[in-house]
């Protein structure tokens, strides 16, 4: 029994984080790194800009959902009810619009390479060199 509920316990946990996400920007945006706390106030729409004052627009990836799910299990440690419960109550109030939809990675980072302003999270399989790498979950 103890060896039944230490792999079922194994399969939630490669489910709670199962990518390997970074979080990208444009190579001439300023930034060479960011801290989580700074990806956190990007993402959840407390600054709109990058530490440079350069504008910062971050991007969502919405297809396949289980990244969006990641990507906020890992930064925030919510569920993404949670996030989308937040960001329902902001969007009432008039202060601040969430992230933008992508359709998935490839795109966003066809996207964040064609913009300086843009910030968005992909599996790190999907990096290119026209993107750079400011804040990675492994380190």
């Amino acid at each position: 029994m103890r060896v039944l509920i230490f792999f079922i316990s194994l399969f939630f946990a490669s489910i709670t984080w199962a990518g390997d996400w970074v979080v990208i920007v444009h190579p001439n945006s300023g930034v060479t790194q960011l801290s989580k706390g700074e990806v956190i106030n990007i993402f959840m729409g407390r600054y709109r800009k990058f530490p440079s004052g350069q504008s910062a627009i971050p991007l969502d990836v919405l297809h396949p959902a289980t990244g969006r799910e990641q990507f906020y299990r890992g930064l925030l440690n919510k569920e993404l009810a949670e996030v989308d419960s937040y960001w329902a109550r902001l969007k009432f109030s008039g202060q601040v619009a969430p992230p933008l939809g992508v359709n998935n990675s490839d795109a966003v980072v066809q996207m964040v390479a064609s913009n300086i302003n843009y910030i968005a999270y992909c599996d790190r399989s999907k990096v290119t060199d026209k993107v750079k790498v400011v804040f990675d979950f492994n380190h």
